[in-house]
């Protein structure tokens, strides 16, 4: 995977936060946080901590100058605890000192009296306690209530998936400079520029313009640096208040028990079949576990929300979701945002229809799919729908019924180890869900020497996305790609930036940095025209040299920049893109929520060891729609480790509370996919044929959709555990070699 950053990232010279060490006087801040999950505060006393040596000061939510929010959705976060706290990790206090060390000896000095409430870590008893961030929302689509009686085939069940830690290299930071006139820089680590600029305006008590955000680059994300501005607003707030230099960086084992988290879901389902197996209605009920605040739970439950049925057609629908508050940590955006959890639902619920009518659930999954012109149950049709081609186009690669017959003959001649294979297809809706998000910006400037600036709102994070805009505006100008700088993302060249999420970084901000340089470009060419006197439909750029009426002229690319510069042109251009069409009415639960879908289909085979419990994931092949690639290189990259990301949250990323919500898995005791882990094969394949009209240059967003291919290894898990017995009901998500072992060998 080659993006823009690769040969810095290699010769370490790549800067992020930590690395910037060599500002004059720059202080350190680290969190006081709650012991416990739930309680009243009765005493804080900081006194002794702010007399520790180097210290500089000890800020609590008395010290704030504006608002104690860092809620963006709904006010309910405060940035330190004022009288209560929520959860093993809720921020108390700022210590502020010299070093980090001097900050974290001063911790310890901080004395608090905590009266202890019973917390509540179950999403289920939350929801019957009435604990719940909103009321439910139900979507009705067709009669389901009328036509369980037509049904040939009914199964019900409780599917349930579990938290998972984004484990980015980078943990969460920021570093603040007080500048003169009351302003502070921030750099930040964050996929929300335009959100952390409002968030810590508010908390400073000053307009956005005096607060400056600048993002170089993340040591990755995965939707963790989305929404929690708590980091950055303690750096800044102290900054301002010091007349100092702050930096707040997490070390490991404090971000892993403070940031936000994959939410957990329990879900149960009701599914209705005919008697040729196709699906005639649908159930679900999603509880999320929000956690102990809002923070971005709604967005993400409302994502799941809208993918409840994921890549089937089903003619009636009663789609029911709960925001459930408990008392382990707010949990917030990952990679799928809510997403997997929807369809690991139904998957888990044709997985056990199929075992009913003694069928591979892949019959059932083909039978069903969704086609052209099919509605979504809000109200949506599919449009350019490639469900069905990315499946045949991988049954024609791989021939997927002769694969799973293979499983079958292998599971009856061998006792000691079982193989199970899964198909899993993909059908993921690509915009932001909150419509008024779609927008972006991009400034771009075009120099004397004909090299060119070009800022746009996109946060590079690892995905490649900076080159991807810079191969966007080298192709519409048909410059040498070595001419442009994609530069930092910082909010005052780029004003009210969306976050890079919903997979929308390239589709919003590449189209809009090909808009500015479509502008530029109708500049040059009058310049061009009036050299040549012909008028500017005559006049093209091929490869950085000027073409008038079909034929090559002696003006290159540098030549027709100096020589406009010099007629007076304006060679910088701001531009505004907003994705057209959506609309949704959530009164009703209606509307186009999208500006389209990704397809995909895939196949995973595992081998599983009975007498240890233990397996192995023997073979990932895939086919995924990505319209027409803008970097091929990249979008493999993006599908490869978006798979392997879910490989890990199906089978062996287990986050453990006890049931106090007191979170159990450290560093030490939290396993991520490693090389041994991958899969022995793994092929990827991109949909052959397929523009998408509704991106830019005919692509597809590519981060997020490729990671539901992964939940396809719990069912391949599965079935070669149902290949064992037939007689349990299915374990939680992640199904790791513990769980399987128990499978085995447990009774029920």
């Amino acid at each position: 995977m080659k993006n823009s950053d690769m040969l810095m990232h290699i010769k370490g010279k790549s800067v992020f936060i930590d690395d910037i060490r060599d500002i004059a006087n720059i202080h350190h801040g680290v969190i006081f946080t709650s012991p416990v999950p739930k309680g009243i505060i009765k005493k804080l006393d900081v006194k002794k901590a702010e007399q520790a040596d180097g210290v500089a000061a000890v800020f609590t939510y008395k010290d704030v100058p504006g608002e104690n929010q860092i809620g963006h959705i709904i006010q309910d976060q405060p940035l330190l605890a004022e009288d209560s706290v929520n959860f093993v990790g809720d921020p108390i206090a700022l210590v502020v000192a010299e070093t980090r060390r001097q900050a974290d000896n001063a911790l310890k000095l901080i004395e608090i009296e905590i009266e202890e409430l019973e917390p509540v870590s179950d999403p289920r008893e939350a929801y019957g306690k009435g604990e719940l961030l909103v009321p439910p929302r139900l979507m009705c689509f067709g009669e389901t209530d009328e036509v369980w009686d037509k049904c040939e085939t009914i199964v019900e069940g409780t599917a349930e998936s579990g938290a998972q830690e984004h484990f980015y290299l980078e943990t969460q930071g920021a570093l603040s400079l007080p500048i003169e006139d009351g302003k502070v820089k921030v750099f930040a680590s964050s996929q929300a520029p335009g959100g952390f600029q409002h968030t810590i305006a508010e908390v400073l008590g000053v307009p956005m313009h005096l607060v400056e955000i600048d993002i170089k680059r993340l040591g990755g994300a995965f939707g963790g640096k989305e929404s929690c501005a708590t980091w950055a607003a303690l750096s800044a707030m102290a900054a301002k208040i010091l007349d100092v230099p702050v930096k707040v960086v997490l070390n490991r084992k404090e971000d892993i028990q403070n940031s936000p988290k994959r939410h957990p879901y329990i879900t149960d389902y009701k599914l209705g079949l005919d008697s040729e197996g196709k699906i005639l209605a649908y159930e679900v009920m999603l509880y999320q576990n929000s956690g102990a605040y809002a923070d971005i739970s709604l967005p993400v439950l409302e994502r799941s929300f809208l993918h409840a049925v994921s890549s089937y057609k089903i003619p009636n629908a009663k789609i029911r979701t709960a925001a459930c508050r408990t008392n382990i940590v707010p949990n917030g955006a990952f990679r799928g945002f809510g997403v997997p959890q929807s369809v690991f639902a139904i998957e888990s619920a044709i997985f056990k229809a199929a075992e009913v009518l003694g069928l591979h659930p892949s019959e059932l999954q083909k039978k069903n799919l969704i086609h052209e012109a099919d509605p979504f149950p809000y109200g949506m049709a599919a449009e350019n729908c490639n469900a069905e081609k990315c499946w045949n186009s991988l049954d024609s690669k791989y021939n997927i019924e002769n694969r799973i017959e293979y499983v079958k003959e292998y599971n009856e001649k061998n006792v000691l180890t079982k193989k199970g294979i899964a198909v899993q297809p993909v059908c993921f809706g690509v915009s932001f869900t909150q419509t008024a998000l779609n927008q972006a910006g991009a400034l771009v400037h075009i120099y004397t020497d004909g090299s060119l600036s070009v800022s746009t709102g996109a946060v590079e994070m690892g995905q490649g996305v900076n080159l991807k805009i810079a191969q966007i505006a080298a192709e519409e100008l048909s410059v040498d790609l070595k001419r442009i700088k994609v530069e930092t993302t910082n909010t005052t060249r780029v004003a009210n930036a969306s976050p890079t999420a919903a997979s929308t970084g390239a589709d919003l901000n590449g189209m809009a940095a090909k808009m500015a340089c479509s502008e530029l470009l109708k500049r040059l060419k009058k310049v061009a025209a009036e050299i040549f006197s012909v008028k500017r439909e005559k006049i093209e750029i091929r490869d950085e040299t000027v073409y008038a009426g079909g034929r090559e002229t002696d003006i290159t690319w540098e030549k027709l920049v100096n020589t406009a510069y010099w007629e007076k042109t304006d060679l910088s251009c701001h531009a505004f893109y907003a994705t057209p069409l959506l609309k949704f009415d959530r009164d009703k639960e209606w509307g186009r929520p999208f500006a389209y879908h990704a397809y995909g289909t895939s196949l995973i085979e595992v081998t599983l060891d009975c007498i240890k419990g233990t397996y192995k994931i023997d073979s990932v092949d895939l086919v995924h729609d990505v319209g027409n690639s803008i970097n091929e290189e990249l979008d493999e990259g993006q599908i490869e480790g978006a798979v392997v990301q879910a490989l890990g949250w199906s089978t062996i990323e287990n986050m453990v509370f006890d049931e106090k919500g007191n979170m159990l898995t450290s560093t030490n005791s939290y396993k991520v996919p490693d090389i041994k882990f991958l899969p022995e094969k793994f092929n990827v394949h991109f949909l052959e044929n397929a523009p998408n009209p509704y991106a830019v240059s005919n692509s597809k967003a590519v981060g997020e959709p490729p990671l539901i291919h992964g939940c396809g290894a719990y069912f391949a898990i599965l079935n070669a555990l149902t290949a064992v017995r037939k007689d349990k009901e299915m374990p939680s998500l992640p199904l790791t070699p513990e769980k399987a072992f128990m499978y085995i060998y447990e009774k029920e």
